[in-house]
């Protein structure tokens, strides 16, 4: 079954075509990879799927429904939730302030603003699952601490946390290797290796050669459109994706 399905998906900045009739799926529990040289549409395409771009044209089904037309936060509490290639964290929070208010605001009770800001944090609901996130991520020991005073990698862990702690269905993450140290990436790469297995995943990376072994399947973006997908191994061996990754002079001189 299909989880997420983009049909003839498309955005136009004026004359620019960023994203050019796009078909894109992934199926439950499949982790897809989405590659492709700077400037090639991967982040607007994610923006399309995550709602915060209206499309030019197509639409987007998501556990079978048209959501083409719905704002991100409704998507979020339907089960599709993302990370962003910046760490996006509240500086001025601690650790557990930080997944407590994004789970109390997507609670579907929680919607009206006036059970949003009434809310008590001390639900046990709500503790448990900030609980078990923190936990995943390895910050349970750093709940009190400032987020402001995380380093860098610990602050990726926290920002993938809160997403986990929201229950997707869907994860789009978007760049999450993006900045970090050798041991940062080893520390989220272990992290996404584990939770793979009972969750449906979608990541854009530049780090190549990390996600080789993580995805089941691998679709190169190129100018709006992919040119290639498949098992990771055999698309980094088709010569369009070479091409459009070192350009034709630079495999012919390897060539020779």
């Amino acid at each position: 079954m299909d989880v997420l399905r983009a049909e003839g998906l498309s955005k136009h900045f004026g004359g620019l075509i960023a994203v050019n009739e796009v078909n894109f799926h992934i199926k439950q529990d499949e982790t897809a990879g989405i590659i492709g040289p700077n400037g090639s549409g991967k982040t607007t395409f994610f923006n399309l799927l995550s709602g915060f771009f209206p499309p030019t044209a197509g639409r987007i089904i998501f556990l079978g429904n048209d959501i083409t037309l719905i704002p991100p936060n409704k998507r979020v509490m339907q089960g599709m939730v993302r990370t962003f290639q910046l760490v996006s964290v509240f500086n001025t929070m601690t650790v557990w302030e930080n997944l407590v208010l994004s789970t109390i605001r997507f609670r579907r009770e929680q919607t009206k603003p006036n059970r949003f800001f009434l809310s008590s944090a001390k639900d046990e609901g709500i503790r448990k699952n900030c609980l078990e996130a923190l936990k995943l991520v390895g910050l349970e020991s750093r709940a009190m601490t400032l987020t402001s005073e995380l380093a860098y990698g610990s602050k990726r862990m926290l920002e993938i946390g809160i997403a986990l702690s929201l229950n997707p269905k869907l994860l789009l993450l978007d760049e999450p290797l993006s900045g970090l140290s050798d041991s940062e990436i080893s520390e989220v790469l272990n992290l996404l290796h584990r939770i793979k297995k009972n969750l449906t995943l979608v990541i854009i990376e530049h780090k190549l050669s990390k996600i080789v072994d993580l995805v089941d399947r691998l679709c190169v973006l190129n100018e709006g459109k992919f040119i290639c997908e498949g098992k990771p191994d055999q698309v980094l061996e088709d010569s369009s994706v070479r091409e459009c990754y070192w350009g034709k002079e630079e495999i012919d001189q390897r060539a020779t």
